[in-house]
C-alpha cells in the first residue's frame, strides 16, 4: 500500500501483486494486506495442504484464482474462483484437493484476537 492509497480513504489490491508478496515472503502461507479497525485482508496461498485450525473471529473468504473442495467441519463442498465462503468464529474449516494456482483473499473481522494459524 502507497502513503496516497493509505491517505486517500481507498484501497485497490490485486490478487497478482498479494501474490507476488507472498512469494517474496518465502515461507508462508499468508500475508496481511491491510487492515483497518477489526478489518484484517489477507492473500493465503497454502502449498499442498491447508493446515488451518478455527479462528476466533468470523471470515470471509473470496477465492481468487484455483479449483477444490471447501470443508467447513461438517460438510465438504467444491469451490472455483469468484466464490465467496463465510466461516463464522471457532468452525473447524479447510480446503482439500485444491489445485497448484489455488489462492485466496482472506478477511477476518469482529473482535480481535483471532490470527492465521
Amino acid at each position: 500500500m502507497t502513503p496516497t492509497e493509505r491517505d486517500s480513504g481507498a484501497m485497490h489490491l490485486r490478487a497478482a501483486d498479494a501474490l507476488a508478496q507472498l512469494e517474496a515472503a518465502k515461507a508462508k502461507r499468508f500475508i496481511e494486506l491491510f487492515k483497518h479497525g477489526s478489518l484484517s485482508v489477507e492473500y493465503y496461498a497454502p502449498r499442498g495442504t491447508d493446515p488451518q485450525t478455527p479462528h476466533s473471529r468470523d471470515e470471509l473468504y473470496v477465492i481468487a484464482s484455483g479449483r477444490g473442495i471447501f470443508w467447513n467441519g461438517s460438510v465438504r463442498a467444491p469451490f472455483h474462483p469468484g466464490d465467496l465462503i463465510f466461516v463464522a468464529a471457532g468452525v473447524p474449516h479447510r480446503f482439500e484437493e485444491f489445485t497448484d494456482d489455488f489462492g485466496t483473499w482472506v478477511m477476518f473481522y469482529g473482535p480481535e484476537g483471532g490470527e492465521r494459524a
